[in-house]
């Protein structure tokens, strides 16, 4: 049943950052320089998160785990940004997609680093 959870919790953030990337501009302040990038790595390391407690049921090998929950964010940031190709106002940008991918690796890692895996759940 936790699985479920764990998965529909993931399809529901991935549904929302899909939303968020459908908009032609999101009202964030700038407060400094990059603050954009920070915000896809934070949003990207939630998503990380997510897709190991979601995928940890489907690998026990904390590599295959690591490897399946980062490819996984990974590819949904690139599909985020072809995505935000279409959407008036936003525009494709390769440094997102290269701190979404950070912020998934960072969450992956420290995951990784604590063993979190099912058996230790």
């Amino acid at each position: 049943m936790i699985k479920i959870l764990y998965f529909t919790l993931l399809f529901i953030y991935c549904l929302f950052i899909y939303w968020l990337s459908d908009q032609s501009s999101l009202p964030t302040p700038k407060l400094f320089i990059f603050e954009d990038k920070m915000l896809h790595a934070g949003a990207y390391f939630i998503m990380g998160v997510l897709a190991w407690y979601s995928f940890k049921y489907l690998h026990t090998q904390p590599v295959m785990l690591a490897l399946l929950s980062l490819t996984f964010c990974s590819l949904y940031g690139i599909s985020d940004e072809w995505h935000q190709s279409f959407v008036a106002g936003r525009f494709s940008d390769v440094a997102d997609w290269v701190a979404d991918t950070s912020g998934a690796g960072l969450a992956v890692f420290l995951l990784y680093k604590l063993g979190v895996t099912a058996k230790s759940a």
